[in-house]
């Protein structure tokens, strides 16, 4: 049976500690969550500490094993669904009493719920025999949330042989899509984000767990998150060559989100969710065509009509009003929580320490940074224990972070093998470069800067889980790195799972001064102004080839053709008309300034 959410919205992945566990704490509530299975030492950690959870030995799998990092994924996987089994079977046999598990899976629901209602009928109701017949098909329509994985695509390091040599389908990519794969898993899903990778997705056409079976059902599902609609005609095209269905377009916003940042060329959020509206019949028989063609020509089992494709949205959803426009107006299936779910200690994985910090986070306080060695924009909470550590080594003249876990190791300027940004190695080597350049003071303060900027990211995201389990990490490194949406400087109080999951369906507000809050289309518009004018002084002082002035030119047209899009919006709920017009306005006149500086400059 094709897998239906009892719930309206899901809980992304976050980081690589925040939600490691997260469906060991939400799934057996209908809740689906999604894993990063990116760093294979946080998992091993993890294994430590569920195995004597769920009353079973660890036996620990070590780097001298033959594909470990995929065993590890595996397993892990395995024994998170074992659980999730386990607590389900539970719940399903509880008592239908105050405070009991089966009681807060139903008052969780959406009230619209077809289910809750029966539940509503089920507590209403004196006649004893309809209330067993009730109960008995209740506990029947208990269903599980999601236990779905993320890969990040760019995050696809080769691993070396003994002889120096790249290991066949060993790059850190593939090998946790094939632990994923070969994992016990039913029902869920691998999210596949920051762009289009053909070694993994040529790698995927060999993993028989993603075949549709007779009935055009999926034991293993695709999703892809994509920043606009291009991008997913583009890759729902490539992987229907190959044979794969993608089940899902998970559209975020490209600044208005957690993590790193991917900006579009000044494309918002509004207007993407309309094209996909728009054109969603012409996607799915789009890849439809291309899918079935494919499967005729591998002698496999061909389909007369497409699979279902949900088209979700996340980044900045801060409201009940804004949550339920996206759904009624755009038909989106599922909304993406994940910034406020950093303040339920019931749903993610959190330090104390790191959570007082989010608590008391101004807008100030959360940046757009350069900090990742990705060189991807990167959002970032200043004054975590990873940032201080950061600025004391650069105090005590040893900048850089030892690289224990390589992830992130892409850099080839001084060795031929690739080394992280972040690293001592890099810091000491680049900065010796800059020493010895010659440059003009402000020129090489300002590479120095950009130099030292770079953090160590694998361990800081990976940490919180080794505080909140008090497990050693990895050689006593115990910085926290967050790495938060804007949004999160609007919720100030830890909550529990309940009363965040009220607060998404309308039931209670958790928001302060909530009249306060800008609209989620209006702060990512303010995102991408400041995105834009933050790009353009990079540029003063150069002068602005033809490709520049055509991406400032594209980037401000799409931005004064969003703002017109917002002006004509019909039906916005609960909206202050008066404070949306006025934003636009200062935001056009933002973009038309920019518009006039480019000119000028060229």
């Amino acid at each position: 049976m094709q897998y239906s959410s009892p719930h309206k919205f899901h809980i992304p992945v976050m980081g690589l500690a925040y939600t490691i566990d997260s469906p060991v704490k939400v799934a057996r509530y209908g809740i689906a969550s999604v894993i990063s299975i990116v760093e294979d030492h946080l998992i091993e950690m993890m294994r430590v500490h569920y195995y004597p959870v769920a009353n079973k030995e660890y036996y620990p799998i070590t780097t001298a094993e033959p594909d470990y990092r995929s065993k590890r994924i595996t397993d892990y996987l395995n024994l998170v669904n074992t659980i999730v089994q386990e607590q389900v079977e539970k719940i399903k046999t509880a008592a239908f009493e105050a405070g009991s598990e089966i009681v807060k899976y139903f008052t969780m629901l959406p009230d619209d719920s077809p289910v809750k209602q029966l539940y509503r009928q089920m507590t209403g109701t004196n006649d004893v025999e309809e209330k067993q017949k009730l109960e008995t098909y209740l506990r029947s329509q208990i269903t599980p949330g999601s236990i779905d994985v993320n890969i990040m695509t760019k995050l696809d390091r080769n691993i070396y042989d003994k002889e120096n040599q790249p290991i066949e389908d060993g790059s850190d990519a593939i090998t946790a899509l094939k632990g994923y794969a070969a994992s016990e898993l039913s029902n869920s899903a691998v999210v596949f984000s920051a762009g289009m990778n053909p070694r993994l997705y040529n790698y995927l056409e060999n993993c028989k767990g993603f075949d549709a079976d007779e009935n055009g059902e999926f034991t293993k599902r695709v999703i892809i998150k994509v920043s606009d609609y291009r991008s997913a005609l583009i890759q729902g095209k490539f992987l229907a060559k190959k044979g794969i269905w993608v089940s899902e377009f998970r559209i975020e916003s490209g600044l208005n989100c957690g993590g790193h940042a991917f900006a579009t060329d000044g494309y918002l959020m509004g207007p993407i969710l309309e094209e996909f509206k728009e054109k969603r019949d012409e996607l799915v028989s789009t890849i439809f065509e291309i899918y079935n063609q494919t499967l005729m020509a591998k002698g496999k089992i061909w389909f007369c009509k497409p699979h279902p494709v949900k088209i979700t949205a996340q980044g900045g959803i801060g409201t009940f009003e804004e949550d339920d426009f996206l759904h009624t107006h755009y038909g989106i299936e599922s909304t993406g929580w994940g910034t406020p779910f950093l303040l339920v200690p019931e749903a993610t994985t959190v330090d104390d320490e790191t959570l007082e910090l989010l608590c008391k986070s101004k807008r100030e306080d959360v940046v757009l940074s350069n900090n990742s060695p990705l060189g991807v924009r990167f959002h970032y909470l200043k004054g975590t224990s990873s940032d201080l550590e950061k600025q004391e080594r650069i105090k005590n003249g040893k900048p850089g972070s030892p690289c224990t876990e390589k992830f992130l190791s892409f850099n080839t300027e001084f060795t031929e093998q690739p080394i992280c940004s972040a690293s001592l190695k890099y810091q000491n080597l680049k900065i010796a470069e800059l020493q010895a350049a010659g440059l003009p003071e402000e020129e090489y303060q300002q590479q120095l800067s950009d130099v030292l900027e770079k953090e160590c990211l694998c361990v800081g995201l990976s940490n919180p889980a080794a505080k909140v389990y008090h497990l050693p990490f990895v050689k006593n490194l115990e910085a926290v790195t967050i790495c938060p949406g804007p949004n999160i400087v609007h919720f100030s109080k830890v909550v529990s799972l309940q009363t965040m999951t009220d607060h998404i369906y309308g039931r209670t507000n958790v928001i302060e001064n909530v009249s306060q809050r800008p609209h989620m289309f209006i702060a990512e518009l303010g995102l991408y102004t400041q995105y834009l004018k933050g790009e353009f002084k990079n540029d003063l002082g150069k002068p602005l080839d033809k490709k520049r002035k055509k991406y400032y030119e594209e980037f401000t047209k799409n931005l004064s053709a969003g703002i017109q899009y917002y002006r004509e919006l019909p039906g916005i709920a609960n909206l202050n008309k008066k404070l949306f017009t006025e934003a636009l306005t200062a935001a056009q006149k933002e973009v038309d300034g920019v518009s006039v500086l480019v000119a000028e400059h060229c």
